[in-house]
């Protein structure tokens, strides 16, 4: 993400959080001026992702609070592993806690989640890929989070690649109308993604100039079927119903890719959190 665009997300986290007053809170609580060390704290095992956007956050409140990575994005951590040292005034690491740690947290469980699946279907063919099913504003850092955690972006956006969807046939009149229409738009560099939800559809795609089908909601032995016809000559992607308990079934199918839009609109967040460090070096809540 360039720095200018996260710098605007982080503006209106903030703004969303501090409103026009401040943090009213810790302004009367603490004095002006008052020291502080902190450290990020994940409460949780999981994978880490948006630690440098959390410390970024940090430095917008205050540019004079100093934050130290332990840890790099895509680390697997352990509960009550130290993610970061933070320095600086008291009232500015307060003001800033909240929406560093929306974050890291749910950037991390982003990352947590599609780590599971990666795990899931080691040794075999398939990848672990994300959707557009992400967070309004947010796309880059969940699709960020999503490669974090070892998985793969599928398109940003409606802009970067062709995908003919259901609703794209209906409104087309049927397949063949569809992949004609977008092949003389797009012209022969642009790969072209078909969605399908049954074989006979695959069956008519064969014979067309694709390049990706997708495999919509279909059984294990469905799936099993369409890879065995399709034999080499497109990318076969998995799509819908994919869980933690049968995303290694589907891997089994052959698939080259599985998109699951779940681990960015619904993955829990991981639990990270702030503690302030006293004098004598131990944690206060």
């Amino acid at each position: 993400m360039h720095p200018a665009v996260l710098r605007r997300l982080i503006d209106q986290a903030l703004e969303e959080d501090l409103g026009t007053a401040g943090d009213i809170t810790s302004r009367a609580v603490v004095i002006e001026g008052t020291l502080a060390s902190a450290q990020l704290v994940a409460r949780q095992a999981g994978t880490i992702a948006g630690l440098e956007v959390a410390a970024e956050v940090f430095s917008v409140v205050d540019a004079g609070t100093r934050v130290r990575l332990e840890v790099d994005d895509g680390s697997a951590v352990l509960a009550s592993t130290v993610l970061a040292g933070i320095e600086g005034e008291a009232r500015s690491i307060l003001a800033a806690e909240r929406t560093a740690l929306n974050f890291l947290g749910h950037l991390s469980g982003i990352a947590t989640a599609t780590n599971t699946l990666v795990k899931s279907v080691v040794g075999l063919r398939a990848r672990i890929a994300d959707t557009r099913k992400t967070t309004p504003g947010l796309r880059a850092l969940e699709k960020e989070a999503v490669r974090a955690g070892g998985g793969m972006n599928h398109r940003f956006g409606l802009y970067d690649a062709v995908m003919i969807k259901d609703n794209h046939i209906a409104a087309a009149g049927g397949i063949e109308a569809a992949v004609g229409a977008v092949r003389s738009a797009v012209g022969h560099t642009v790969k072209i993604e078909v969605e399908v939800s049954s074989l006979d559809q695959l069956k008519t795609l064969l014979a067309m100039p694709v390049d990706i089908v997708m495999l919509d909601n279909m059984s294990p032995a469905e799936m099993t079927e369409a890879v065995d016809l399709v034999d080499g000559r497109m990318l076969v992607e998995a799509s819908g119903g994919v869980t933690l308990e049968n995303v290694r079934q589907v891997a089994e199918t052959g698939v080259d890719v599985i998109s699951v839009g779940w681990i960015t609109h619904s993955a829990p967040a991981l639990d990270v959190a702030l503690d302030f460090i006293d004098r004598a070096g131990a944690e206060s809540r």
